[in-house]
This record gives C-alpha cells, sequence and structure tokens, in this order.
C-alpha cells in the first residue's frame, strides 16, 4: 500500500513562503493523482490542490489559486505544494493524499476519492 509521507512545514510570518513535500512509501506514486488537504482547527478538512501524476493536470482551490504550486517529480516520486504569499487564514494541518483510481461525484475535491492519507504537517502563519 501507498503511504504518504509529508514535511516540510513549520512557522512563518504572513506574506512568507513554505514548500511541503510529499514523498510516497511502500511503492511508487506512478500513475496515480495526488492531492493536497488542510483542516484548520474547528473546521472540516478542505480540499488545496491536485495534480495528475503526469504533472499535466493540476486544480487548485479558489482561495489559493494564484499563490500555491503544485508539482510532482517522477524520479524523486514526490509531489511538492510551494506556497507564496502565506496569509494567517492558511494555518492548517496539511495532508497529503493519494487519490483512488476511479473518481465519483466531486472530483478532485471530495476527500472520499482519496484513499491513503498521511499523517499531517503543521503550517502556521503568524499575522
Amino acid at each position: 500500500q501507498v503511504q504518504p509521507v509529508e514535511s516540510g512545514g513549520g512557522l512563518v510570518q504572513a506574506g512568507g513562503s513554505l514548500r511541503l513535500s510529499c514523498t510516497a512509501s511502500g511503492r511508487t506514486f506512478s500513475s496515480y493523482r495526488m492531492g493536497w488537504f488542510r483542516q484548520a482547527p474547528g473546521k472540516e478538512r478542505e480540499f488545496v490542490a491536485a495534480v495528475s501524476w503526469s504533472g499535466r493536470t493540476t486544480v487548485y482551490a479558489d482561495a489559493v489559486k494564484g499563490r500555491f504550486t503544485i508539482s510532482s517529480d517522477n524520479v524523486k516520486n514526490t509531489v511538492y505544494l510551494q506556497m507564496n504569499s502565506l496569509e494567517a487564514e492558511d494555518t492548517a494541518v496539511y495532508y497529503c493524499a493519494h487519490a483512488r483510481p476511479t473518481f465519483s461525484n466531486g472530483g478532485y475535491y471530495d476527500p472520499t476519492n482519496y484513499d491513503t492519507w498521511g499523517q499531517g504537517t503543521q503550517v502556521t502563519v503568524s499575522s
């Protein structure tokens, strides 16, 4: 079973940048789609971004569009989330998730379309 492992979280001032990484353990991510979600205290888990393993398809939540960039590196078996112009509202635990081969309604945005999740990495943006 593919197990995503996140890294790269931390504390940053508003306006700053962080890069999150998600690496597979178990076997390669090849041919799969991967997504990033986040969950702030007291809120539901929400979609952030997703990428096809080829990298040709990327999808973003409106709240991060233009500030975050998702990418994949097949050689390193890693998915990245580059986060720029961070805001206090971006504070959350960020989770990497491996998508199911087939999506139901809701597509990339629906967390039930992802079958394996990492432990999460904390991102805190101070204002």
